[in-house]
């Protein structure tokens, strides 16, 4: 099949490429590096499938104008679906295929990462040392062992994270409005309420998707209700987080330690190189500000391991699609 691949940057390439060559070239693809929006959608023509990753935006009015040029698949390199308007692709005919897990580990251990960094002042203490400070004011962490932690979600990312800081000897709760009660007790994890998990949590860390339902989980009212000097981490959605509640919470010193590797508005921000432009966006802005604030560009899912996972199931679902006229994977109301 053609498939135009947008949102494309080197490493997706080399990835799809071994992919494709694996495949015996089953697939001709056209990289395009502009995100996919009713302006782009037009290079799409000509093509049987579009290929496209978290920030594209696939509304009924762009995929109006893939479905009049000829498109017949929307094929995601992500788990998450939020960004496409289903209704809109039924309506259109036009089938959807996600990848609906390439490597929880990556997200996992990434998410742990930030939790020691944030905890231990990893970043400010590599950047002291590169200058020759080696002060340790302002570096004091705390013992993980003992803490609570409060996961939001148990899909395989949410579980992967209880079960490495279980090894730290935490206690793990976890909250999910679809419990998995026998994994997560295997791993020594109890389910609460969400009441019960702002309130007892030393640490939170998000792994839910974004729907209506989880849109500014973490508001005002969630981040009020949190122990006082609590850590929040989201390597899930950005907007599970309301930014200007996230803000509110750091300007009156309510949360301890915020790590965030996704943003409500990051399509404009991540994946792109402005480092030698403003930052437009104020929000954004005025969080790089907060000392306790550590923000990675949605990089929690980018190792080698992940990026194969991703490119191989996207054409598993391609070539699928080709012969059965429905993807592997698909994504339906």
């Amino acid at each position: 099949m053609k498939v135009a691949v947008f949102s494309t940057h080197p490493f997706d390439r080399r990835f799809f490429d071994q992919a494709n060559a694996a495949a015996g070239h089953a697939h001709d693809f056209l990289y395009l590096e502009p995100q996919l929006d009713v302006r782009s959608a037009p290079l799409a023509a000509g093509h049987e499938a579009v290929c496209v990753f978290v920030n594209d935006r696939l509304d009924r009015s762009t995929l109006e104008i893939l479905a009049e040029d000829g498109v017949r698949l929307l094929a995601l390199r992500s788990a998450g679906f939020n960004h496409v308007d289903l209704r809109a692709a039924a309506d259109l005919g036009l089938a959807v295929g996600r990848v609906p897990a390439y490597s929880p580990d990556a997200i996992a251990e990434h998410t742990v990462a930030m939790i020691l960094t944030l905890n231990r002042k990893i970043h400010k203490a590599y950047a002291r040392v590169r200058e020759g400070n080696f002060v340790l004011d302002g570096l004091l962490g705390f013992d993980l062992r003992g803490r609570t932690v409060g996961i939001v979600g148990t899909g395989k990312i949410g579980l992967n994270v209880a079960r490495i800081m279980r090894g730290f000897d935490c206690t793990v709760i976890a909250h999910d409005p679809f419990p998995d009660v026998a994994a997560l007790r295997s791993i020594g994890g109890t389910y609460v309420s969400w009441s019960e998990l702002l309130e007892r949590s030393d640490i939170i860390s998000l792994h839910c998707p974004l729907t209506p339902e989880t849109h500014h989980l973490v508001g005002v009212d969630a981040i009020g209700r949190m122990k006082p000097g609590a850590m929040l981490i989201n390597t899930s959605r950005g907007a599970v987080v309301d930014t200007h509640a996230l803000i509110v919470g750091l300007k009156h010193g309510r949360l301890g330690y915020v790590g965030l590797d996704v943003y409500e508005e990051e399509e404009g921000l991540f994946f792109a190189d402005l480092s030698d432009k403003p930052i437009q966006d104020d929000q954004f802005a005025r969080l790089l500000t907060f000392p306790n604030v550590l923000i990675t560009g949605h990089q929690a899912f980018f190792t080698s391991d992940a990026l194969t996972a991703i490119a191989d199931t996207t054409i598993a679902n391609i070539t699928t699609f080709a012969a059965t006229g429905k993807p592997l994977y698909p994504v339906t109301l």
